[in-house]
């Protein structure tokens, strides 16, 4: 965020009261009433604008300060817009369904409940929605489970972890892009520097699963599955090359968006191969997301994604968040929050410490990475520390956080889907568990903690 210089400087209580009365309006809206975000943020601009006219600041720079913050989410907003053209591009040329059929041969793995996490993986990755990934895929595996009388526990934290996998580590991922571009870091530079915990993570969560060997193969449920995803025309393994594309330009360091745009087309190149799209219908689906014709509701909900429009949801919450940070700003209730936090050797740890925090108190991961990310930016770079150590810890605090909050908006959701309750899903959602000890044992040692010149 461009530096905001504050209006009003209140008193240590006076920011403290402030953040209590925002948590407050946020959890009780979120948690108590079912709201979506969107409405205890723009309550809280509210609150703190009257605070500022009752402080006497002027309004313009009050404005100004929200206007700013808002104006910093600009690189995410495009990146996002592009990822929902991606994704119904992806869909056309048939390069998710075509992962999902060749990621569900996994389950032949003897081992049933790290077969899970790693198809889930696969999956979360290609879609990079966890709760796409969860409310689909994990609601068969949920079904498998129960059928063969497996754990439903065990099941779900398989599923949790591969679904969150996949999020932190897909580039069509919108918590992805939001963590590098809130602290201005490059998408691919964040994906491969988070690798450094994200893959031991990954390692030690599959074989924690091993230790739950089911004895049996939990492929009998999906063949069905497999055959349906054929039957939609779209499994070609020519559909795959789209993703070597990403790949081959992430390995150039090619920027984020020439990297979306550059995939968008080639995909949309490729789905000429095996169908014929009138232009018309084409720019229908581009701007409303693809629509599968399945009589498989499974079927449906997988592929059924995508567009402009999926991504409005995102876009005005980042808006609103933003602009919320920037009013936190001006109206001096951070600053004078962190002047209190004066030990600026420990600006990773304290950043960690907010992201899980902030999931704890408020249940909302967008939030969690926005405003940890807009607090900390400036203390990193004090500390001669590269932003790219901030844009990781961001993920494996802030995150994987998320679905093991019972009345965060993660849980709340795995929980309906599947029917297990976080509590109880919570011991085996190991990654999860594993990636915020993780950073912070990394911090700690200054193991892979990159310094600026």
């Amino acid at each position: 965020m461009k530096k905001i210089d504050r209006e009003i400087t209140p008193s240590f209580i006076e920011g403290a009261l402030i953040v209590i009365m925002m948590i407050s309006i946020m959890s009780v809206s979120m948690i108590g009433f079912g709201s979506v975000p969107h409405i205890p943020i723009m309550i809280s601009i509210l609150l703190l604008i009257i605070y500022g006219l009752i402080k006497r600041a002027s309004f313009k720079k009050l404005q100004d300060g929200m206007v700013t913050g808002a104006a910093s989410g600009m690189p995410a907003i495009f990146i996002f817009l592009f990822i929902g053209v991606l994704i119904s591009a992806f869909m056309l040329s048939g390069t998710i369904p075509t992962l999902m059929y060749y990621g569900l041969y996994l389950t032949d793995f003897p081992f049933f409940f790290t077969a899970v996490f790693a198809i889930t993986a696969i999956i979360g990755i290609s879609i990079g929605s966890s709760l796409t990934t969860v409310a689909t895929v994990g609601v068969v595996f949920i079904s498998i489970a129960g059928s063969l009388d497996l754990s439903l526990a065990v099941t779900a934290g398989a599923i949790v972890s591969g679904a969150f996998f996949g999020d932190k580590m897909s580039p069509l991922s919108d918590t992805t892009n939001l963590a590098s571009s809130v602290v201005g870091v490059d998408l691919f530079t964040h994906i491969r520097h988070m690798s450094w915990t994200t893959i031991p993570a990954f390692i030690l969560t599959a074989l924690f699963f091993m230790l739950f060997s089911s004895g049996q193969e939990g492929n009998a449920g999906l063949s069905q599955l497999r055959e349906q995803l054929m039957n939609t025309g779209l499994i070609h393994i020519y559909s795959l090359l789209p993703i070597l594309l990403l790949f081959i330009f992430a390995a150039k360091k090619i920027p984020a968006l020439l990297t979306l745009i550059s995939a968008i087309v080639f995909s949309i190149m490729i789905s000429y191969i095996h169908s014929t799209v009138p232009v018309s219908e084409l720019f229908q689906v581009l701007f409303s997301g693809y629509s599968a014709s399945s009589e498989s509701e499974q079927i449906t909900a997988l592929l059924n994604r995508g567009g402009v429009e999926s991504m409005m949801f995102t876009i005005a919450l980042v808006f609103l968040a933003l602009g919320l940070g920037g009013l936190l700003f001006s109206t001096g209730v951070i600053p004078v929050l962190f002047d209190k936090m004066n030990d600026a050797k420990h600006s990773l740890v304290k950043a960690a410490g907010t992201a899980v925090g902030t999931n704890v108190l408020i249940g909302e991961q967008y939030l969690s990475i926005l405003l940890t990310g807009e607090t900390f930016s400036e203390q990193v770079d004090k500390e001669k520390l590269e932003r790219k150590n901030l844009s990781r810890v961001l993920e494996d605090a802030g995150t994987v956080i998320n679905p093991l909050i019972p009345w965060g908006v993660c849980g709340v959701f795995i929980t309906n889907v599947l029917g297990v309750e976080v509590i109880d899903y919570l011991p085996y959602a190991f990654f999860c568990l594993i990636s915020p000890l993780l950073t912070l044992t990394y911090i700690f040692t200054g193991w892979t903690i990159t310094k600026s010149e």
